[in-house]
């Protein structure tokens, strides 16, 4: 049974702590110690624990008296607020990768909201088996009669809606996919980044697993930055942008060798809910 506090409200666990704590550095940008440990009721050890693991999730940096934001957690924050970005451009891209989910193929698609919008377009098309650590795309995906799903499960991470670790690792060790469907925080000079590295250790086995590999990817990921090298563009059998992208940026995927594939535009109707 959760402890309460002096006004009767249940305390909250670490975990919740440490997501209220995240979304106070992302918001005002540095934190005081104290001053989390006055508004949680803790000691400035747990605010210094809790620090050192949103540290180690890439959230922020440790400083003197506090925490700042890494900058790169303004780039990619929650899943719910992912979900609203960029959405025509994920459908459009989504439809364009269809072509490569074949008939009776076995999919393994990441946690990425992009992949999610393929998730979509799945059921009803055909036999398939889909192999995902995402939990929107489980279920999306539970009551599909003509998908055989694979759910990957290890520690839950609210962050990304999905599970991570050793556990899932070794489940991906153990299968073989036709085809990963996959995407990324940044694109840089040639190379994929992510501002989370254990996000990269299970994208590194999914990649591993998977006999061609396709790259979903809109085009303000070219404009971004994150901490941690994932791999390169070259890496990929298929590279799928959408219309926005930049000409250039374009040309110079292209001369490294890269197959790309640009998505036709799409509207969204005006009434369309960005969310669902």
């Amino acid at each position: 049974m959760a402890r309460n506090g002096g006004d009767g409200a249940a305390r909250p666990t670490s975990s919740q702590r440490r997501e209220s704590i995240r979304d106070r550095v992302v918001e005002a940008g540095f934190v005081r110690n104290e001053d989390l440990a006055a508004a949680f009721g803790v000691t400035v050890m747990t605010i210094h624990r809790d620090l050192k693991v949103l540290e180690a999730q890439g959230w922020l940096h440790k400083v003197r008296g506090g925490a700042q934001v890494d900058t790169s957690a303004l780039v990619d924050t929650t899943v719910r607020h992912r979900l609203t970005e960029k959405v025509a451009e994920k459908q459009a891209i989504a439809r364009c990768a269809l072509q490569y989910a074949g008939d009776g193929s076995v999919l393994m698609i990441d946690d990425s909201t992009t992949a999610l919008e393929l998730v979509r377009l799945l059921p009803g098309r055909g036999p398939r088996t889909v192999i995902t650590n995402f939990l929107l795309a489980i279920n999306r995906l539970a009551e599909a009669t003509d998908i055989d799903l694979i759910a990957l499960g290890g520690s839950y991470n609210a962050t990304y809606d999905s599970f991570h670790g050793l556990h899932v690792r070794e489940a991906i060790s153990r299968l073989r996919a036709d085809v990963v469907f996959m995407s990324t925080t940044a694109v840089v000079d040639g190379d994929l980044f992510h501002k989370s590295d254990e996000t990269i250790l299970i994208r590194h086995a999914m990649m591993a697993a998977a006999a061609r590999k396709v790259l979903l990817v809109d085009h303000s990921k070219f404009r971004r930055r994150a901490t941690h090298q994932l791999a390169a563009l070259s890496d990929f059998d298929v590279v799928i942008v959408d219309a926005g992208i930049d000409e250039q940026e374009l040309a110079a995927m292209r001369e490294r060798g890269v197959h790309v594939e640009v998505a036709p535009a799409i509207s969204l109707p005006a009434s369309a809910d960005a969310t669902e």
